[in-house]
């Protein structure tokens, strides 16, 4: 069996950006993910890129609205209602069925400071489904070495669930090579996510979700560089 390789986009749309990605994936056939901030769902271009996407057949996530402090680490009891529900409103029906939801992990580490006990009440009441993740490249930090260290974290697992972002580094410059060197290497890139990437289904928990949320008091978490 082929190993498999799933791409998710965080931090979009971007019109400098996001456009180059979806086209891209359409020349390769491939579907994936955009967990989207609600803050850039805001503006009339920001939402016709999600539409974009949507239509060419890519899931549309909930990453948060403004990205700003991981939700595990916020000490406000109202930061789900304006975080995931805000944006998620926005979203509407470009939502996955399964309303997926990518927390902000503070440089991808994943850990106590992802969710508040709030937040998880919050995703569990709406039915959300969490995606976390098992490959950061780091592109925002490597715009140009990313790819190595992705192939790399994919060989090494049978499924790989990969973090990328569609913003300006300079980054996504790289992403058809990667692309390509990874289907020369024998990989499948799919939809899907690895289920141990996904501790809860549609409001319900999958697998233990205790490491990933804070236990009342506000968690520190390692910040993006």
């Amino acid at each position: 069996m082929s190993r498999s390789i799933t791409l998710t986009f965080d931090n979009g749309p971007t019109s400098a950006v996001t456009p180059h990605v979806l086209d891209v994936l359409a020349r390769h056939g491939i579907r994936a993910t955009f967990f989207v901030l609600g803050q850039n769902l805001a503006s009339k271009e920001g939402l016709a890129l999600a539409c974009r996407a949507r239509e060419e057949g890519h899931w549309i996530g909930n990453h948060t609205y403004t990205h700003d402090v991981p939700l595990g680490a916020s000490s406000d009891p109202f930061a789900p209602q304006q975080e995931i529900g805000r944006t998620q409103a926005l979203i509407g029906e470009l939502s996955h069925p399964d309303r997926l939801f990518r927390p902000f992990g503070g440089g991808g580490v994943l850990g106590p400071h992802l969710l508040s006990r709030e937040a998880l009440a919050f995703l569990r009441e709406g039915r959300f489904t969490c995606v976390l993740w098992n490959s950061i490249p780091r592109d925002w930090d490597d715009p140009e070495g990313w790819p190595r260290t992705a192939l790399a974290q994919a060989r090494g697992q049978d499924w790989t669930l990969s973090v990328l972002h569609d913003y300006e580094t300079g980054a996504m410059a790289r992403l058809e090579p990667y692309i390509e060197q990874a289907l020369a290497e024998g990989f499948r890139f799919r939809q899907e996510f690895p289920p141990d990437c996904v501790p809860l289904v549609r409001g319900v928990p999958v697998r233990p979700m205790e490491a990933f949320v804070s236990n009342g008091q506000p968690s520190s978490f390692p910040q993006e560089t």
